[in-house]
């Protein structure tokens, strides 16, 4: 509900017209009064018309008339009507009901005359405040007539003239809508040639036979009644030329003195060669030309002067109705219509003016004013011609209301000065002209209200940073309240930037930043009071797609994936949304949603399409697209066509397939050979992608078949369809077998090779080969056979490894191939005769040698020399006697290969003697044996030692050792160093002995007590030292400090606690059976078994033994037995002691220095073993067979 007020007071009041347009310049816009209904509550209000019925009402004559008639205001209005000018009194007419509080009329006019309430009808609202009226409303009964009786001739034309046929309808209200169809109601066929009217007659530009008929009925459509009503049928017979001679005149319509001739257009409607047309502003223009002339001629329209408004223009009916649609003063002019066939034109000039009703430039506006308060209302409005306008207050004439020195009327301004309560009323302004009339209401209201807030307090507005952000402050009060911001409570706003404060409060920030949230207070001023109000200011960050879906190019039933990676704020909820081709997803399973990807799965070609990912959150949003393209293999190509066809050549064409989304790179052209490969298709040729066709160059004696298979980026299509065959004629070969060789296989002969024509290449039947050889070197002739279905020949009888000139040439039915090209072999191979000489070997060292030997000559190899063979082993070594050797040298055997006359014989043993010979070798086989020879290797330096430790003690420790399993030399001593190792990580100084080679033992005194020594032992030649063999052992601890490993049944203190433990067991035992003859019972097994000393359980230890002699492990302590369950002190530095194999048996070495003794203590057993021991029982062993 709007409400014009002016903005600022009038200082001076003034009659003269120059400070009244001052005056004027200063007025401003209105005040909008809100429509919260505890604002309204208590306003006084004139009367407002909001709902009224349309100015010309037509009623259905079956229905109840209804004439709208609402309005508002405070107090709520009284209506009243008028008819014709007169009072309509709604009591007197039992037909008649107004509607409680509203003045609507419902008029009943079941079984009464309809007409009696046709008229023109005017509603008014009164209350305390004024009087506002509605419309004049015309009320008209809707009207279907009857068709007026008429008789209707038949009609008799000839062929090719002209003809219309009338409909006239009867007039009724609304107009009908008319239609021609014939007796079965079928809507007849209109063209170019036969098209209907505006006005519903039907056009013929020339008749045909075809028009023959008797049943063309125009039909009427009345739109309120829903009624149809028909005219009487009209007869049409059109007359040939050949017809009409011999037929009277008397019924001819139309006669032509060259009634089957062609003509020039002429217009049927409208006639003439001008006519006018006046059209309203605002209403559709249809300007109409039909024209006549054979052939049926062409119609166009032009504008003189000026374009046809392209956005509000369309033909219809073939071009003979131009239709302009909301027509403006522009569309006045000149159109001009153009009929045209091959004869020639017609023109016809239609003049268009338009006029227009009244229409709104500014309608007056409601006024709200303030006590002494001045304001204007204003009519503005044109038409043409140009309306005349007149003021009403409450409905009455101005110049017949009460006088009133504070109003002023000027044309079409009324001013209100210096108002004064209680001279509230309803203005009305009328425009009118010959076309029509306007009617508005506008109230001035004269109230005094202190300001209001009626924005919510507290609210709270949330923008994204660097958008605009508006933060109301709507307010009501008269005068019309000054307002004014503040931030933060504190900050006083001005007018600018970045600040803009629109006329009805609202503060705009144009660009909001972070820095801009916060709190802010607008407060509304009048001269009755004052209010202020509290907003919040939220400034967000922006959403933002920070990965964008990519383009796809997908394989048909493969998956696409799509991300869309998204920042936003933290404080707003985002929702996340695809779309296919700005429409929603497929509700399909394939389409998997994550939160940040959209997933496509098995991929059909339904699924191409634009993908478009929208965040949105409650303030923004943003999106990205890709597009989704699937491609698959290429649809074979179809219609293979073979052209230009010439022996050995043909042009093959074909249709390419669809390419499904990728471009085709290349066509790969396929033959089958139906005559010697059938079912088989080879390669032929490729093509580029853009081409369709191919030059192939052909075979003879072939029939051809092709096929096309198209290459994009995904693969090979299917093949084609094979094109029809081609047969070509025989000829001669082209080509000769391929890889022609000559071997002999045996000696003696001569074996010729070749691979073999394909039936492809065989260019013709009875395919034979032509073999020719000859010695080469020497002066003979060639030998030649000719062989088929073969892909060798042999030759017997020639001499031994001889070269050979050999050639294989092709041959069929029509004649030779090329000349064969010629090709060296040679005849079959012997074993060598000869062996080689001057045999003679050089020592380098212990274990390399070199041999060298004179070559053989080539006559005695007897064929291709593929090397020498080298046969050597060991005899024995040089420290043995034959005797000693107690098993057969073993053969090495080295192949030199080439015409070699040295080698080198690596790997052999130090201090021994060989025996070496050598062969031929080629590849038939080994030659003769050489001479044997003999050669000695040096000594080199031994082998590892065998070493054990003995009887350790707390001071010393015994060392035996044997001599290394390989001396390489003559021993001269032994060198012994050892070291203590104070952790796994640290060791004491090293000690030195040298030993003379019959030395074996030692024993080392003065040793420091429970510490582990590392040794390392070596035997030597006159080489040098060999390689050491390590150990560890430990000294025995002292009887303060058990030893780790010392077996704790052997120690005193142990054996006087295991006796107190039997003897406290007796006692209990001996307790237990008084009780027992007492009658009572003790369970005293079961006491004993829960409550068991841990130190009295049965002892385990493990097994340990040294290992085999290894370089990488001489730094690695020995492995040992578990610490005991006596608490004995367990050493960091080692996991075994030899003092564990202190007692007991002899511990035993294995040749090659593994110990294979046994722990002294009992040794752990299997739990089937039970606790057998073969050493006596300790006396923990004894406690617990006891228990």
């Amino acid at each position: 509900m709007d409400f014009n007020v002016s903005k600022k007071r009038m200082r001076s009041a003034s009659s003269g017209a120059v400070l009244f347009m001052i005056f004027l310049s200063h007025m401003t816009s209105a005040l909008e009064v809100p429509l919260d209904p505890k604002v309204l509550e208590g306003l006084p209000q004139p009367p407002t018309i909001t709902l009224q019925s349309p100015k010309d009402y037509i009623f259905d004559p079956r229905e109840n008339i209804v004439i709208h008639c609402e309005a508002k205001g405070k107090p709520h209005p009284n209506f009243s009507w008028t008819r014709n000018g007169s009072h309509f009194d709604v009591e007197q007419d039992s037909k008649v009901l107004m509607k409680p509080g509203s003045g609507t009329l419902v008029i009943d006019i079941s079984g009464e005359k309809a007409e009696a309430y046709e008229g023109t009808y005017q509603c008014t609202a009164h209350n305390d405040h004024g009087t506002a009226v509605s419309n004049n409303i015309v009320i008209r009964q809707s009207r279907s007539p009857l068709w007026s009786k008429e008789r209707l001739e038949a009609i008799t034309v000839q062929k090719g003239v002209s003809l219309v046929l009338q409909c006239r309808p009867p007039a009724g209200l609304p107009p009908p809508v008319i239609f021609w169809m014939d007796n079965i109601f079928q809507r007849l066929p209109l063209d170019n040639r036969v098209s209907q009217a505006l006005n519903g007659d039907l056009y013929f530009s020339n008749v045909l036979p075809e028009d023959n008929r008797n049943d063309y009925i125009c039909y009427a459509r009345f739109p309120y009644t829903q009624t149809i009503q028909q005219k009487q049928p009209i007869s049409v017979t059109v007359l040939e030329m050949d017809t009409l001679n011999e037929t009277s005149l008397y019924n001819i319509t139309n006669f032509s003195a060259n009634p089957t001739g062609e003509r020039r257009p002429g217009f049927m409607m409208p006639l003439g060669a001008t006519s006018t047309k006046m059209v309203l502003r605002g209403e559709t223009l249809e300007l109409e030309c039909i024209a006549e002339g054979l052939p049926t001629p062409e119609m166009s329209w032009q504008k003189d002067g000026g374009e046809l408004p392209t956005s509000r223009v369309s033909f219809l009916n073939y071009k003979k109705t131009l239709k302009i649609s909301d027509v403006n003063e522009a569309d006045a002019g000149d159109y001009t219509c153009t009929a045209t066939n091959r004869l020639g034109t017609a023109h016809h000039i239609i003049k268009v003016t338009v006029k227009a009703a009244p229409f709104w430039i500014s309608a007056p506006r409601n006024l709200i004013l303030a006590p002494n308060e001045t304001g204007i209302l204003t009519c503005k409005v044109s038409g043409d011609p140009k309306p005349d306008i007149s003021w009403f207050v409450n409905g009455v004439p101005i110049e017949n209301a009460p006088e009133d020195h504070t109003r002023k009327v000027d044309a079409d301004t009324v001013i209100l000065s210096r108002v004064q309560s209680g001279s509230s009323a309803v203005y009305q302004c009328n425009a009118s002209n010959e076309f029509g009339y306007l009617i508005a209401n506008a109230f001035v209201s004269v109230l005094a209200e202190p300001p209001r807030v009626l924005t919510p307090p507290n609210q709270v507005y949330q923008v994204i940073t660097n958008s605009p952000a508006l933060l109301h402050c709507a307010t009501f009060g008269s005068p019309i309240p000054t307002i004014t911001w503040f931030k933060d409570s504190q900050i006083s706003i001005k007018r600018e930037d970045p600040y803009v404060i629109h006329e009805n409060g609202t503060l705009e920030i144009n660009v909001a930043q972070s820095q801009n949230s916060g709190k802010y207070t607008c407060i509304a001023t009048n001269n009755l009071g004052i209010k202020e109000n509290h907003v919040f200011l939220e400034v967000k960050e922006p959403t933002r797609i920070l990965k964008q879906p990519e383009y796809k190019v997908v394989q048909r039933g493969m998956s696409a994936v799509f991300e869309c990676k998204v920042k936003h704020d933290p404080s707003l909820v985002p929702t996340m949304t695809w779309l296919k081709n700005s429409g929603e997803l497929p509700d399909d399973e394939r389409f998997e949603v994550d939160t940040d990807s959209l997933v496509i799965k098995d991929v059909t070609d339904e699924d191409e399409g634009t993908y478009t990912c929208i965040m949105n959150t409650t303030l923004d949003q943003d999106s990205a697209s890709a597009t989704l393209t699937v491609v698959e293999i290429p649809d074979p190509p179809t219609d293979l066509e073979l052209t230009d066809q010439t022996e050995r050549s043909v042009q093959l064409t074909w249709i390419p397939g669809d390419e499904n989304n990728s471009p085709t790179q290349k066509f790969l052209i396929q033959y089958e050979d139906l005559l010697h490969q059938p079912g088989v298709w080879v390669n032929m040729t490729e093509v580029a992608g853009m081409s369709n066709k191919a030059q192939l160059d052909l075979s003879p004696y072939v029939y051809y078949s092709f096929r096309v298979l198209a290459k994009n980026q995904v693969g090979y299509s299917q093949p084609s369809q094979p094109s029809r065959q081609y047969r070509t004629n025989p000829a001669a070969p082209d080509e000769n077998p391929s890889n022609v060789q000559g071997e002999g296989t045996e000696p003696g002969n001569l074996v010729i090779s070749w691979t073999s024509l394909t039936g492809f290449q065989s260019n013709g039947p009875g395919l034979e080969y032509k073999v020719l050889w000859r010695q080469r070197d020497v002066d003979q002739d060639w030998s030649s056979k000719t062989v088929a279905n073969e892909s060798h020949f042999v030759v017997f009888g020639v001499p031994v490894y001889v070269p050979y000139e050999i050639k294989v040439q092709a041959l069929n039915d029509y004649g030779n191939g090329p000349e064969a090209e010629v090709v060296i072999g040679y005849s079959g191979e012997d074993l060598p005769l000869a062996a080689p000489d001057g045999i003679l070997v050089t020592v380098h060292n212990s274990t390399m040698a070199e041999v060298h030997w004179e070559p053989v000559s080539s006559n005695s190899v007897r064929g291709k020399l593929k090397g020498y063979k080298v046969y050597f082993h060991r005899k024995r070594g040089l420290h043995e006697t034959e005797e000693e050797v107690d098993q057969e040298p073993q053969e090495h055997v080295l192949i030199f290969s080439g015409n070699r006359t040295q080698g080198r014989l690596p790997g052999l043993e130090p201090y021994s003697l060989y025996n070496i010979f050598i062969r031929v070798l080629n590849s038939k086989g080994e030659g003769p044996q050489s001479q044997e020879k003999q050669f000695q290797t040096p000594e080199g330096v031994p082998g590892p030692p065998f070493l054990k430790v003995l009887n350790p003690s707390l001071d010393s420790l015994t060392l035996e050792w044997d001599p290394p399993l390989k001396k390489n030399g003559r021993l001269i001593g032994y060198t012994l160093k050892y070291q203590p190792v104070i952790n796994n990580t640290e060791v004491g100084p090293v000690n030195v002995m040298d030993f003379l080679v019959n030395e074996t033992t030692v024993t080392l005194d003065n040793l420091n007590t429970s510490v582990l020594y590392r040794f390392y032992l070596s035997a030597k030649t006159i080489k040098g030292a060999g390689a050491n063999i390590t150990r560890e052992a430990s000294t025995a601890m002292e009887t303060t400090i058990p030893s780790r490993h010392v077996d704790i049944a052997t120690q005193g203190w142990f054996i006087g606690l295991m006796c107190a433990i039997a003897l406290l067991i007796l006692v209990l035992l001996i307790v237990c059976f008084i009780k027992r003859n007492k009658g009572g019972k003790y369970p005293v097994k079961e006491k004993e078994e829960a409550h068991q000393d841990p130190e009295i359980q049965p002892m385990k230890e493990d097994d340990g033994t040294f290992g085999e002699y290894s370089d990488t492990e001489d730094h690695k302590p020995l492995k040992g037995s578990r610490t005991p369950s006596n608490g004995t002190v367990r050493r960091d530095e080692s996991d075994d002691s030899l003092v564990d194999y202190g007692e007991g048996g002899d511990g035993q070495f294995n040749e090659d220095g593994s110990f294979i003794g046994q722990y002294s203590g009992k040794k752990e057993k299997d739990t089937h073993e039970g606790n057998e021991s073969s050493e006596a029982p300790s006396p923990v062993n004894a406690m617990n067979s006891f228990v």
